[in-house]
């Protein structure tokens, strides 16, 4: 289980939080968007109990139980909530350091392996000309199908991009894969970048 850490002050901010919704059995959920990936956010939310997940991790405390996000819970090791008054009220903060740091390797499930490198090492190219690229499916013993979107749906360039870019990059990173095919209609050129 995660070392989550909750000051005392946080938890009593929290609970005062929940002492004030309406319902009974209210949580709080820590999860993270994007774990793993430079565009990590951490987050809390309320959790009433038709919105739990089966795999969510319980984490007794002393006035609430904290619910953590399964996928989420190893980037969650040593995350600190805490609160401090301040002249506005007070500040609620989240530190995850974990949260951005990759967690795969060569054992990792293939698209696992993909999504993080066109997560950290080919959107932030494509977004300068505001596109990007995920990840569909994987076919055919290997093959990546991918979506283009923004500036680079409909673009002139893509067969370019796709093929000189990202298959390129992928396929020095990530060994087994054996090629990328895309899917993007790209009859849509009302965004596309040239």
């Amino acid at each position: 289980m995660s070392a989550i850490t909750i000051t005392d002050a946080a938890h009593d901010y929290l609970a005062e939080l929940l002492a004030k919704q309406n319902g009974t059995d209210i949580g709080i959920r820590i999860f993270i968007t994007q774990p793993g990936t430079p565009a990590a956010e951490t987050c809390l939310a309320y959790c009433k109990p038709h919105e739990r997940h089966p795999d969510d991790i319980a984490q007794a405390l002393k006035s609430f139980t904290l619910w953590i996000d399964a996928v989420s819970e190893p980037f969650l090791e040593d995350a600190i909530v805490d609160y401090a008054n301040d002249r506005m009220g007070g500040q609620l903060t989240i530190k995850a350091p974990n949260a951005k740091v990759p967690m795969i390797d060569e054992d990792s499930p293939l698209g696992e392996r993909i999504n993080y490198y066109l997560q950290t090492e080919i959107n932030p190219g494509l977004a300068s000309h505001g596109g990007q690229v995920s990840l569909v499916d994987i076919v055919e013993e290997g093959i990546a199908v991918l979506r283009f979107g923004g500036g680079c749906q409909g673009c002139g360039m893509v067969d370019m991009t796709l093929k000189d870019g990202v298959e390129k990059t992928l396929l020095e990173r990530i060994p087994d894969l054996k090629g990328v095919r895309d899917a993007t209609d790209h009859s849509n050129r009302e965004n596309a970048y040239y």
